[in-house]
């Protein structure tokens, strides 16, 4: 039966007493309002260690002033159900002072430089220092042999993936294919503020990814010409773009004529939900 603490000394004591044992711990961290991809991750832990750790917890650094972290959903009882029917042995549900136990301003941050300084970067500029500060902060209080990330936020994935090796850290970072509804949307916490009109239209951001990776795979390489008309694709369909790049797909660099490990990246607004999604093109 799954346990959930709020502490980190009664998390540390429990999986103390799995290192003893010598069982490996796999971690997976989530804001909760859990969706089938968050499933889906917990599942993938439970494949690759004995011993599995979720832990729920509206991160405020990851916010910027004006967006959501008010009014996130926050559905922690059900959420534990969920993930007891899968098997998870530990939920970690900090709260907010167990985690910054100061005001923000005065907390070490921990920053990711050039990776967190593109796309979502560019238009959430404190959001990635917010993620890699409580990313670190969690793998210091579970110390998992392996922690469990979705590519849906494949940003996220390469700059916790840089942070993890830049400091040193023993966690092997394992990424988890985008979890999908038959028409190809994203599943995200966030498709919650989606009216019913804007729920048939959100298929189109993927939609979208797909002609631009055909016109890639066809020849074209022109990516400036491709984001345009991407761009301007979802402002037909009722999105209004943030951004859609073309940019390699571990260095999040922007690609040269030789480069073929391609990943399209866009963000979109449709009415009050911001909606991301990437898909990975590799040329010949």
């Amino acid at each position: 039966m799954q346990k959930t603490v709020h502490t980190i000394a009664e998390l540390r004591a429990r999986i103390a007493t799995w290192k003893r044992a010598g069982e490996r711990v796999a971690f997976v961290p989530t804001m909760g309002n859990l969706h089938r991809g968050h499933i889906q991750l917990v599942e993938r832990a439970r494949a690759l260690a004995p011993r599995t750790v979720a832990s729920i917890f509206v991160n405020p650094m990851q916010f910027g002033a004006s967006e959501d972290y008010a009014g996130y959903p926050r559905t922690l009882e059900e959420d534990g159900r969920r993930l007891e029917a899968v098997g998870l042995d530990l939920l970690f549900a900090p709260k907010l002072a167990e985690v910054y136990p100061r005001p923000l301003a005065n907390m070490t941050q921990v920053t990711v430089p050039e990776l967190a300084e593109v796309l979502c970067g560019i238009s959430r500029p404190a959001h990635f220092s917010g993620v890699t500060t409580v990313v670190a902060k969690l793998f210091n209080m579970v110390q998992p042999d392996l922690a469990v990330f979705g590519e849906k936020d494949w940003q996220q994935l390469v700059v916790i993936r840089r942070m993890a090796a830049d400091l040193d850290l023993p966690v092997e970072i394992v990424g988890v294919p985008t979890v999908r509804e038959p028409d190809g949307l994203a599943l995200s916490s966030r498709n919650g503020y989606l009216s019913a009109e804007e729920r048939a239209v959100a298929p189109a951001l993927h939609a979208t990814l797909r002609a631009t990776a055909e016109r890639l795979r066809m020849g074209e390489r022109d990516c400036a010409v491709l984001e345009t008309a991407a761009k301007t694709r979802l402002e037909a369909a009722g999105f209004r773009p943030d951004y859609v790049e073309i940019r390699c797909s571990d260095t999040l660099r922007r690609p040269t004529s030789a480069d073929v490990d391609l990943r399209i990246f866009a963000a979109a607004w449709l009415g009050r939900a911001r909606l991301i999604d990437n898909l990975a093109v590799a040329l010949a």
